[in-house]
């Protein structure tokens, strides 16, 4: 049955090329525009190097000092996260390091280098997952005694030095000072910007040089962040609250100002969702962030389904002596809706092909006009998993209309070429 449903489709399709042609093109592009925001939104909250572990990560990057007149937000301090935070009993290890990279001149001989700096702990590499692909990371004593040493992206290294392994044991001036690559990794895009840099320096260099941040402040607000890496999954709530009742023991720093301390240990994905919005909860106040972007997508869904279905209604019109003829047959309504059904999902197939086929090229150009740098975005198992999700919705919520509207068409006016009133 299913074969004969396919050849009547494509006889169809055949003897209405404009019609064909025109779903085609609505579904394709639709989809391939679902599909490129997708894709994005994937790069940079999915799992990936050098964040594979999203489900046991979480991300402690702002705090919020709230008073009834004024408010303080900002990234916290090193002493505050070292005193707080890395003394978690739950998480298996907590790393420090800058929040946000900080765009440096590197000398190699006379040439000035441009790169976005980071400077972490030696918990930073094994919290992540970088890819080295020459050399090691900086450890716990090169941390401790501030060693001059950094690690590289592999498109500096290999700009600065020919190749990545070339790069290894060299040395670049920063700061006025020596300082040796003992690393290159693989690029992280700067989507990633909990964890992307260009270079990475231990963070106990930042009392040298140009610099010059005091580690031991007391004051709570700065410029790190903590990552967290729980054992399980299972353990994340554990750890949020653990962080909580952390922060209900602190002294609230001059409560003449301020009344409340306001600071989560998030997801990534809650981190992207909260947006720095100084009102988010924990989750980054998912349910308004879902409740938007899910309806921006059904309403950009909607409106190519509204003009297909139109078009799937002439189809049904020009086809009505058809019906009439299956339905003097004997031909049940639910056969002739699973028929129509049927049509009009493979249409939508056909289209969802196209459609990640364009996807694919754009974003092919994507990268190569490097709008996020050092981005590879691409048809992951997930971004083609939820085309073809996407695919079938969008056949079913364009077919179903037009095939109950021709299965309830009386088989004596289909007979005569004529719609029911």
């Amino acid at each position: 049955m299913l074969l004969s449903y396919l050849r009547i489709a494509w006889r169809g399709w055949q003897r209405r090329k404009f019609f064909t042609g025109i779903s085609l093109f609505g579904i394709s592009f639709t989809l391939m525009m679902l599909v490129v925001l997708f894709a994005l939104f994937d790069h940079a909250v999915g799992a990936r190097a050098p964040e594979w572990h999203t489900d046991r990560l979480l991300f402690i990057n702002r705090m919020v000092l709230r008073g009834p007149e004024s408010q303080g937000s900002s990234s916290l301090s090193y002493a505050f996260l070292e005193r707080q935070v890395r003394s978690l009993r739950t998480p298996e290890a907590v790393a420090i390091s800058e929040a946000y990279p900080t765009n440096v001149a590197l000398y190699v001989g006379q040439q000035a280098v441009k790169a976005d700096r980071r400077y972490t702990d030696a918990n930073f590499w094994r919290v992540l997952d970088f890819d080295f692909v020459a050399g090691r990371p900086y450890n716990f004593a090169e941390v401790r005694d501030a060693a001059h040493v950094l690690v590289l992206n592999e498109t500096l290294a290999r700009r600065s030095f020919g190749t990545a392994a070339a790069a290894v044991g060299q040395a670049f001036q920063f700061e006025g000072r020596p300082y040796q690559v003992v690393g290159v990794v693989a690029d992280v895009p700067t989507s990633r910007e909990l964890t992307y840099a260009e270079c990475w320096v231990p963070i106990t260099t930042t009392n040298v040089g140009l610099t010059n941040v005091d580690l031991r402040s007391a004051n709570y607000l700065g410029e790190f962040q903590a990552i967290l890496l729980a054992r399980h999954a299972a353990d994340v709530p554990a750890i949020q609250d653990e962080y909580q009742q952390v922060l209900r023991r602190l002294p609230i720093p001059d409560p003449q100002q301020y009344k409340e301390i306001r600071s989560y240990a998030r997801t990534l994905l809650a981190h992207y969702m909260a947006s720095h919005d100084n009102e988010a909860d924990q989750s980054g106040d998912a349910g308004t962030f879902w409740r938007r972007w899910l309806g921006l997508g059904l309403l950009f869904m909607l409106l190519p389904a509204l003009n297909l279905v139109n078009i799937n209604v002439s189809r049904t019109l020009e086809r009505a002596a058809e019906i009439g003829v299956r339905k003097a047959f004997g031909a049940t309504a639910g056969r002739l809706v699973g028929q129509f059904l049927v049509e009009n999902v493979l249409l939508t197939l056909v289209g969802g092909a196209l459609g990640l086929g364009l996807a694919a090229l754009v974003l092919h150009l994507l990268n190569t006009s490097q709008f996020i740098p050092y981005a590879h975005l691409g048809l992951s198992g997930r971004v083609f998993g939820v085309g073809l999700g996407l695919a079938l919705v969008f056949g079913l919520l364009s077919g179903a209309y037009p095939a109950y509207k021709m299965s309830k068409l009386p088989a004596n006016q289909a007979l005569k070429g004529r719609l029911a009133a």
